[in-house]
Order: structure tokens, then sequence, then C-alpha cells
């Protein structure tokens, strides 16, 4: 396959050039219902995605499917899923849509089917988590357990949580709540504290996520948890799990009651589909539930196999994305869900967009000559209309917005007011802002003037269940991926982190060796 910075592509020649056109868009005419009717595709699970409300037509699409095809997308997708090296900064493959089902050829890695290896793993922690629910395995007090607290930071933390709210009123509503669950990820000691003390300790059953068993703030965290375990009388021993790779201190570890695995191939980010995101969802909802999730990721990962852009809804999200970066100058997405299950989810996301293509240099490390990743941010509605939607109608700069929304709630309990219920009225809030930040609205007066011609998309359903989740975080999850194809990065790495921990590794040896460091040390009271 040939692996090629994308402005020396033919097909981004094409699409500079039609990008003028494109930058005094008028929505007012175009926007209306048979575009909304026409500008869709299914995604898996039932959803939609729309882009109706996209500075998008039939040409700058058949561009956009030229540069989809140029830079060999689809062969590099199916590539990743065969097991080629794809994360070339450390040499490793990328196999998180294996976690969800096998779409490539078998993935051997030193004679180890890999495939095996996975399906294993979610086989024992599913096992482990029905002799909880039984009651088979307690406490150190002979208690059944009643929670389930994971410690972790970032991806061990981002993806999960979010996971776990989104579900949370879903499976109230239908029965499945096995165990709450709660989460402890900064080393802040204020975060670990609060936790510990809302949880009956000697019910609760923690869950140490760390790939490599050295994550300074996961550890710290552990330290603080085990102490309060042991304050309180407990065994902690008979109170923690850890999920983590087999070669770590943390692996086959007699200080906990078991170890489930995941390895190298998968990135914290993209590791919400393997014991990471696993363990947690079914202790608090059963392994069905987890089930039911893959599936709807599965699903999506097909379709994302797709060659022709208007039928394959991630590659066109991702497209789409890189024509507003890239050619329309929009560095900023907006992500909207109409939700509160999703309270989550765009600090989720965050993490997986600019960690992943948030990137300066190719992926041999060649320097880029254009922009990369946006800066993703966002809040559920209609609370983020009361917060940041003023800059996103009247400020200076456009914001291209994804929303997302479903027809029903998830526990399915609402109230009339004047007429209508509440579902009605956060749905009726997200059709009007679709339309009200497309179309605007002129006025005479210049502070009630709307200028209109903000771009958006809408993912939709009809209620967010487990598959819909799964279809909803492997739909972002390829898109992100098929925008780092483009960009010719390497979205499976993340050296931007790192710096920042070898100099607090230095503060805290008072080894700073940098006057300014030591200052800021000072400053903190570190020193």
């Amino acid at each position: 396959m040939n692996y090629t910075d994308f402005d020396k592509t033919a097909a981004c020649r094409t699409l500079r050039n039609l990008a003028a056109l494109y930058k005094t868009y008028d929505f007012t005419g175009r926007l209306n219902a048979a575009r909304v009717e026409q500008y869709r595709t299914p995604m898996a699970a039932g959803l939609v995605y729309s882009w109706a409300a996209k500075t998008v037509d039939d040409e700058a699409l058949t561009a956009l499917q030229s540069l989809a095809d140029e830079q060999e997308l689809i062969p590099k997708y199916r590539a990743l899923l065969d097991g080629e090296v794809m994360n070339t900064g450390e040499n490793r493959k990328v196999l998180h849509h294996l976690l969800r089902g096998e779409l490539g050829k078998p993935v051997i890695h030193e004679g180890k089917n890999i495939g095996d290896f996975y399906r294993q793993e979610r086989e024992r922690f599913s096992a482990f988590a029905a002799e909880v629910h039984s009651g088979k395995l307690r406490g150190s007090t002979g208690k059944p357990f009643r929670a389930a607290a994971q410690i972790g930071i970032g991806g061990s933390d981002l993806g999960p949580r979010a996971l776990y709210l989104a579900l949370e009123n879903w499976a109230a509503a239908e029965g499945k709540q096995k165990l709450r669950a709660a989460f402890i990820s900064n080393v802040d000691p204020d975060d670990a504290a609060q936790v510990t003390a809302s949880l009956p300790l000697e019910e609760t059953l923690f869950i140490l996520v760390s790939k490599s068993g050295t994550t300074q703030e996961t550890l710290a965290n552990e330290l603080f948890v085990k102490d309060k375990l042991a304050g309180a009388g407990l065994d902690p021993g008979k109170h923690m799990i850890a999920v983590t790779s087999e070669t770590s201190p943390l692996a086959r570890n007699p200080a906990y009651l078991d170890s489930f695995y995941i390895d190298d191939f998968i990135g914290g980010r993209y590791s919400s589909s393997s014991a990471v995101g696993g363990c947690v969802l079914s202790l608090a909802f059963g392994p069905d539930v987890f089930r039911d999730f893959l599936s709807g990721a599965a699903e999506a990962d097909r379709l994302a196999l797709e060659p022709e852009i208007r039928k394959n809804a991630a590659l066109l999200d991702a497209l789409i994305g890189v024509w507003e970066r890239n050619f329309l100058g929009y560095p900023y997405t907006a992500v909207l869900p109409y939700s509160q299950a999703l309270s989550r989810f765009p600090a989720h996301l965050q993490q997986l967009d600019m960690e992943s293509n948030g990137k300066r240099v190719n992926r041999n490390g060649g320097p880029l000559a254009y922009s990369t990743g946006p800066v993703v941010f966002g809040e559920p509605g209609t609370n983020g209309q009361h917060s940041f939607y003023q800059l996103l109608h009247q400020g200076t700069d456009i914001v291209p917005l994804q929303f997302m929304g479903f027809a029903q709630s998830q526990r399915k309990d609402d109230v009339l007011v004047e007429g209508s219920g509440s579902q009605l009225k956060l749905n009726a809030n997200l059709a009007a802002q679709i339309v009200a930040f497309a179309k605007g609205q002129a006025d005479g007066n210049r502070n009630k003037d709307f200028p209109g011609f903000r771009p958006s998309s809408l993912i939709c359903g009809q209620r967010l269940t487990p598959k819909a989740l799964g279809a909803l975080l492997a739909h972002f999850e390829n898109k992100v991926m098929f925008q780092g194809f483009v960009w010719n990065l390497n979205s499976f790495d993340q050296e931007g982190v790192q710096l920042g921990k070898i100099l607090t590794k230095k503060v805290l040896a008072r080894e700073a060796g940098d006057p300014a460091l030591e200052a800021y040390a000072k400053l903190l009271g570190v020193y």
C-alpha cells in the first residue's frame, strides 16, 4: 500500500479548488425536507447518520470519495484487521476490532492466536462476574459485593466511565443493574477519598487497571484504597482484581483475587471493548449486556468496510471532518449529545480524537505541512445551550457540531407540562438548534442577528441501548482511524503524554535540573 501525506494527492488539489465555492454556503434554500430525507446513511444497531446540515453537496462528496480511494482507506483498514503493524512508533499491531470479532484473517503473533486469547479472557471475566452475582465470591467479612470501583486513568477511566453512565438508567429500567459502579482516576487524594467515603467498603470490589502495572497515578490510588480497606479491618486481597498485561508486576499476583489480561496491541483509549471496560460493565450489568455492547460495535466495524462513502457512516463522517478541518479551515469540533446518559461521552471522544490525531509528524516521523486533529469539546444538551452555545451561534469562529439524539428516554419516566413531555421538549430543542445553527436569522438589531452557516451532523436512534452504545463507540473509533489514514498519521501511540511524566519523576526525586521547574515546584509546595 501507498502511505502518502495527503497534500500530495490529486484529490487534495481538487478539494482546494472546490473549497472557495463552499465558504459562502447558504443553507436557507438548501436545507429542506428533501435534503434531510436524502442526506442520511444507516448505521449499526438501527442508528442513522444525517449530514443534511453539513457544508457538502454531491460535487464535494465525489471529490471526498476520490480522496478515500487515493489514500486507500478501506485497504488500510483491512490491513489493520489482518494484523499488519499499524502502530509504527511502537512497532505494534492494532487489534481493538478483534475484541469484538474477527473481520479479517486469524491474527497469529509468536505462535499465539490473538483472537482466541481475547475470547478466553472475555470468558474468564464473564465467569468471574457470574460468581460475584451468585454470591459465590464475597468480601473478607462474608458479605456479598454490592459495588464495584475502577481505579485507572486515561483510557482506563474515560471510556469505561462514559459507558457505565450511558447504561446506568437503561439498566435500572430493564432490571439489569447488578452492582453500582464508581471510578477513581485523579491522583488528587480528594478523588479517592470522596469515592471511598461513598462506598460500603466491606461490600465493594475494586478493579485496578494498568496495562504496564507501573502507572504512577493508578498505583498511588491503589495504595490509598488498600490503606482504607486495611483501616476498616478488611483484607485488601479479597477486595481487588487487576486488569493488566501478562508481563506486568500485577499479573498472577496473589495480592489480587484474580487478574485479567490485555496486550500491547490494545491502546488505552481503544480498550473499552477489552477487560478494561468489560470487567466493570459485566460486574455492573451482567456479561450478557456487555456481549450486546460488543455486538453493536462489531456490526459497526463490518459496515465500516464499505468502500462507497455515502453508504459508510464512519468513513463519511471522517471525510467531512477532513473537509472542514483542512479546506474550510475549522479547527474545532463540538460533541453535543442530547442525552444525559452520554454526559461523559464527549470527554471520552476528546481523548480518543486528540490523543490519536493530535500529531505534527507523519507515521514515519516526517514533518507535516497541514493541520491534523481538531480540538474536541462538548457537553450534553440542553445544558450546553445555557453555557457555550452563545459563542457557537454568534461568535467569530465557525465550529462544526456533532449532535446525537434518541426518540425515547432510557427510563421512559416522564411528565406532561404544557401539553408535552420532557423527552419531546429535549428533541424539539435539538431539531430547533440544528436549523437555527444552519439558517440563522436576520435582524436589524445586530445584537439579535444570527449569521447561520454553522454546519452540523446528527446521529439518532430510537433508544440508547447496549447495542446502540457499542455502535456509537465503534463509529467514532473508526472515524478517528480513517482520519489518521487520510492524514498519514500513526493514530495509535501518544508520545505527547510522556515528557510531563519524565519531568514529574525528576521533581519528585528532587533532581529537576531546571531552575524554572524547581521554582514552580517550590511555588506549589513540592519542595
